[in-house]
């Protein structure tokens, strides 16, 4: 066997190797989750809202939590989806691509992309303090929108980077302004990359815990006012698990696989609307 044969089987097995470990990582978690989860599953877990001493073992479920993770992460979502895609547009459309000022947002988007939520919910807590605000639901849709922010944006700037010049070109030689252009033509045939950028960024918004720990505080009733604290998921999660009951414990793997279940949907979700705007991409 000569030494190129040699290589190509070498690398060969890195691939298969990291594919086992990827794959399989996935599918632990998946299994876990479920056998853990699972049993402890019912009905009034997805119906009913915490009662006195549920988290000691008493009767409840975990309603006010999905909404709550519901309608914090579809906040956020839109404050990040409100920031994000003017930034990337003009990134795109009114500068250069390889311009200076460009590339420093790009690395500075990075940057942000890779602090942890933690720091960014100890930021939130300060701006909460000196504006006056107290844990809310507010407040948790402003920090996890500056978690997202990063994510979506870069997630939609590598989709417009994709799309041809000629585009761009052909546009503004037939007379169109840099408006039309960004809303006729680079919207339009960015949509898939986009919608798929807006539900990943709200799957990472809905399971994170630490940015809403001290911001969104907790509670046992269902959303309803932008300024009164609101339960999410991954905190009902972590209170379950750290309790030292065991079936209390069973709820918490029940309540991650609903979160887990959520965000599994959501995946689901992006691959259809993605395949379906594809079809109208000019190629």
């Amino acid at each position: 066997m000569n030494k190129r044969k040699i290589e190509e089987n070498i690398f060969r097995c890195f691939m298969v190797l990291s594919t086992i470990v990827v794959v399989g990582s996935l599918a632990l978690i998946l299994v876990t989750i479920f056998l853990k989860g699972f049993p402890a599953l019912n009905l009034d877990m997805l119906i009913k809202t915490p009662k006195g001493g549920y988290y000691i073992g008493k009767e409840g479920g975990i309603l006010n939590a999905i909404l709550g993770s519901i309608v914090l992460g579809t906040g956020a979502t839109f404050l990040a989806l409100v920031i994000s895609l003017p930034l990337v547009f003009y990134l795109n459309l009114c500068v250069r691509r390889k311009s200076r000022f460009a590339f420093l947002v790009r690395f500075f988007l990075d940057v942000l992309w890779g602090i942890p939520s933690i720091v960014y919910g100890a930021f939130g807590f300060t701006l909460m303090i000196f504006f006056g605000l107290r844990a809310s639901l507010l407040a948790g849709m402003i920090t996890v929108a500056l978690v997202i922010i990063p994510i979506m944006s870069r997630s939609m700037d590598e989709v417009l980077k994709m799309i041809p010049l000629e585009l761009k070109e052909a546009s503004f030689a037939l007379g169109s302004t840099r408006l039309e252009t960004a809303a006729k033509v680079i919207f339009r045939q960015a949509l898939p990359g986009i919608i798929t950028a807006i539900l990943i960024a709200f799957g990472r918004g809905i399971g994170d815990a630490a940015a809403v720990l001290f911001t969104a505080s907790f509670t046992d009733s269902l959303p309803y006012s932008f300024f009164k604290p609101v339960a999410t998921l991954p905190l009902a999660i972590f209170f379950q698990l750290g309790t030292p009951f065991p079936e209390v414990q069973e709820r918490g793997y029940a309540s991650a696989l609903v979160l887990t279940g959520i965000i599994f949907l959501i995946s689901i979700l992006s691959r259809i609307l993605s395949k379906k705007f594809s079809k109208r991409i000019v190629k």
